[in-house]
């Protein structure tokens, strides 16, 4: 008999598939005719194209055609369900980020297109470029998202406050870095467009393509089984993407085009630098009474982003005055995108770390600053939590962590030459869950094939919807399929957010509860069964059987499809977001961190030793890769914090460290043990009871490593990532 297996650790559904070597990656995909595209993109991030000279291109070995601004069909500003895109390439002569792509190169093969693309010569009117967030000449967009926010009478309340802390805090450029660089493989059929894409959302993707192509969503297909990592990146549909469909029209073949690692940190967004002020005002005891947040951070000349810094300061704790407003600062980058935990990652950087100045102004333990302030309901409206658990972590975490051993004093603990420091903060990520659909098959044989247009990132979606739909369906986990990444399939929206699991997951359960009620409808009047007139809620499902509930008789799915004479049964399902309009609000995943680094005392080299997460994040479907999926987290978040920096040349607006050879990435070398524990129970908020926690392992990572710093060496960090100069 096979055992529930929905909590449980199992190994993944795609695991042999992908070590086999038989996943389909998007640059797997091989057809007939296949041609090969290759970027030439700007050496200069401000001014005007002069002249684009392809004559020595286009007359080069195996060269079909060379676009440009010059000869490109018209492309529309589109958006998708996320928001708008990137402006659409080769439009105009206008250049306003170094990187820009200003012609594609279309050959026979991926080497005659590389060659090609070096003779393509560009000539530029520069203007000086404005890189610089702190730049007076900058462009100021005040409340960018209509989310600017708050409580009371802020201003008042810090005039009045007995203790009183203002900070201001930094966070570096970060690139998003998959280890397959993104490729995309475009094909016509006629008005019909099938393309292979680096996406994190097939449906998202076919959205984008439509609208900027001016072409019907029926005549776009995307498809994107498998990619090679995205944290964010693949989001949005970028040009590369557009520039491969619009190669593949003009010569009337399939075109193959990938992203060299360099071209990757133009092409693919990042996660935007912040300045960031805190100003927090506090009674003598702890209590805070009012909290101000205001984040600048940037974003492409012509980009829209949206990046909501400030948002968790809205609902972190509890003071009945609050304000958070976001700026963004154009200037000639490229166009920012998501970067796991955007907005979060950076505004809790800044919170935490001013929460945790201020436990040092009080003379008071951080962690039950934290306990102190607790927010039993939402601090701006008001709302009762659908869950919250936070408690639950802060104690959970300090627990297993080992806070009380923590001598408060900075610089008081040592071990040899090293300065060891304690450190924690806590975390929270937004609720994610939009609208899903899902389909479910039975077969005669008695096994299902579960069917959605969404895709596995990676962290492993494959495997806990497979677990969800058998536990949904009464069947063995060998005995479900999971079909996804394929735009054709019932819609779905991107692997981000934190929020698929719960989006999919909520689809899956209405399609299993219809799919129950197609086969009762089948037998309704049916005299030789015995669930003969029953209702889905006087069933079960066990054993690939549905059963009466009162006295436990039924028959199996395959009975019944034999008995029928039909092959298969098939229903769909779907959900829809939650509405905010409730009294409970739903609430997302919520976190402890608590850091340990040994600071070398003579040369300020930094090292983390030891990390504990206390995580609650709803029901857990698979442990194995939930905890899977922190660890993944954290590593960014050390990363952020100790390491990562894209670093722009201010006179030129060059990425100055392009390469992983420059650009500073986590390695096993860098990371020490890391702990996560579960907390909480489910959230009522989805039927499965799940809140997500995919991105839930950065935000906090940063600033407990940050103020463990300062413990452990009396000096305060506030700008990121963490360096030796900084520490001396």
């Amino acid at each position: 008999m096979d055992r529930p297996v929905v909590g449980e650790g199992i190994d993944r559904v795609d695991a042999r598939v992908k070590v086999s070597g038989r996943a389909t990656y998007p640059t797997d995909a091989d057809l007939p005719g296949l041609a090969h595209a290759v970027l030439v993109q700007s050496t200069v991030a401000a001014g005007r194209l002069t002249a684009v000279d392809t004559t020595a291109a286009t007359a080069a070995p195996g060269v079909l055609a060379v676009l440009t601004h010059e000869n490109a069909p018209p492309l529309r500003e589109a958006r998708d369900r996320l928001g708008p895109l990137p402006p659409p390439p080769l439009q105009s002569d206008r250049i306003v980020h170094h990187g820009e792509n200003v012609a594609v190169v279309v050959a026979e093969t991926f080497e005659q297109a590389t060659e090609a693309a070096r003779l393509v010569t560009a000539r530029y009117a520069p203007s000086p470029p404005v890189v610089d967030i702190d730049d007076p000449g900058a462009e100021h967009v005040r409340d960018p998202f209509g989310s600017d926010g708050g409580t009371g009478d802020v201003g008042a309340a810090l005039a009045t406050a007995p203790v009183r802390v203002e900070r201001t805090y930094r966070t570096a450029v970060n690139t998003n870095h998959p280890m397959g660089p993104f490729a995309t493989v475009a094909s016509w059929e006629g008005d019909k467009l099938t393309v292979h894409d680096s996406t994190q959302g097939p449906s998202n993707t076919r959205i984008g393509l439509a609208g900027t192509l001016g072409v019907p969503q029926d005549d776009v297909r995307v498809l994107a089984p498998y990619i090679g990592g995205g944290f964010g990146s693949g989001l949005r549909t970028w040009p590369h993407t557009v520039l491969a469909t619009v190669a593949a029209r003009h010569v009337g073949r399939p075109v193959k085009l990938v992203l060299t690692r360099k071209q990757m940190f133009t092409s693919v967004g990042h996660r935007p630098d912040t300045r960031q002020t805190v100003r927090i005002g506090a009674t003598r005891d702890g209590r805070i009474t009012a909290i101000d947040h205001e984040a600048w951070q940037t974003v492409s000349i012509r980009d829209v982003n949206p990046e909501h810094v400030t948002r968790a300061s809205l609902s972190g704790y509890a003071s009945p005055n609050i304000s958070a407003r976001d700026v963004q600062v154009r200037v000639n980058v490229p166009s920012p995108g998501s970067m796991r935990a955007p907005g979060d990652a950076q505004g809790n950087f800044a919170l935490e770390s001013a929460l945790d100045e201020l436990a040092y102004e009080l003379d008071l333990d951080p962690l039950e600053l934290r306990l102190r302030n607790y927010a039993d309901r939402h601090p701006v409206t008001g709302q009762q939590w659908s869950s919250n658990d936070l408690r639950a972590c802060y104690r959970t975490g300090a627990e297993r962590f080992g806070w009380s051993r923590r001598d408060p004093r900075p610089r008081s603990m040592r071990r040899g030459r090293h300065l060891v420091g304690y450190g924690m903060a806590g975390t929270s990520f937004f609720f994610a869950q939009f609208a899903c659909a899902a389909r479910v098959t039975v077969t005669r044989d008695g096994g299902a094939v579960v069917a959605s247009a969404g895709m596995d990132l990676g962290t492993g979606t494959y495997t806990v919807m497979t677990q969800l739909a058998a536990e949904l369906l009464g069947l063995p986990v060998r005995r479900v399929r999971m079909v996804m990444g394929d735009s054709s399939l019932p819609e779905a929206p991107v692997a981000g957010g934190s929020g698929l699991t719960g989006s999919m997951g909520s689809a899956i359960h209405a399609a299993a509860r219809n799919t129950v009620r197609a086969f009762l409808d089948l037998v309704r009047d049916d005299a030789g069964s015995p669930l003969r007139g029953a209702a889905v809620d006087d069933v079960r499902v066990e054993h690939g059987r549905i059963v009466r509930v009162d006295d436990g008789r039924g028959e199996s799915y395959a009975e019944i499809l034999t008995r029928h004479r039909q092959d298969e049964l098939t229903a769909e399902g779907s959900a829809e977001a939650p509405s905010e309009d409730e009294p409970v609000v739903p609430t997302g995943p919520y976190a402890a961190k608590f850091a340990e680094v040994h600071v070398d005392a003579d040369l300020g080299v930094i090292r983390v030793a030891r990390l504990v997460t206390a995580a609650h994040c709803g029901r857990v479907l698979n442990e194995k890769t939930a905890r899977g999926q922190l660890v993944g987290g954290t590593v960014g978040g050390i990363g952020m914090a100790l390491l990562e920096h894209t670093v722009t040349e201010p006179r030129t607006g060059r990425i100055a460290n392009g390469t992983f050879g420059d650009y500073l990435i986590a390695v096993n070398a860098d990371i020490p043990d890391l702990e996560v524990h579960f907390v909480g129970g489910p959230d009522p908020t989805t039927p499965n009871g799940t809140k997500g926690c995919g991105e839930l392992g950065i935000p906090g990572t940063a600033a407990a490593i940050a103020n463990a710093v300062f413990h452990a060496t009396g000096t305060r960090v506030r700008r990121l990532p963490i360096t030796i100069e900084q520490v001396l």
